[in-house]
């Protein structure tokens, strides 16, 4: 059984910072590709940014783009999301997912290509 959890949630105002982390147990954690996503009630699951499992190749959605840094330690076996510059608009439950497959271009952003997901933590800009 894999366990991903999600940790660092918080309020924050428009133009703040705030870091998220992911920890994922109970499997060969550098085998898996890592990313987050975010949801607001009443749409459907965004995709965010994902790191490759040797963390040499990252993707990032268009509107976190220059803002957002996905990163992971395989040592810990933890990724993290850095939010800078944050916006009312980022405000969402955000997801962790881990991807025990290869690194497909073609469909990280898409919610089946992900394999175990955390419980989401919720993360509110506002001033």
């Amino acid at each position: 059984q894999v366990q991903v959890e999600e940790s660092g949630g918080g309020l924050v105002q428009p133009g703040g910072s705030l870091r998220l982390s992911c920890a994922v147990a109970g499997r060969t954690f550098s085998n898996c590709q890592m990313a987050w996503f975010r949801q607001v009630p009443g749409r459907e699951r965004e995709f965010v940014a994902i790191i490759s499992g040797s963390g040499d190749r990252t993707v990032y959605a268009d509107s976190v783009k220059g803002r957002f840094t996905i990163s992971r330690d395989n040592t810990k076996r933890t990724v993290d999301l850095q939010m800078n510059s944050l916006k009312t608009e980022d405000t969402a439950v955000y997801s962790c997912a881990a991807a025990a497959r290869w690194f497909n271009i073609n469909y990280i952003t898409r919610v089946e290509y992900y394999d175990y997901w955390g419980q989401g933590t919720q993360v509110t800009v506002s001033s």
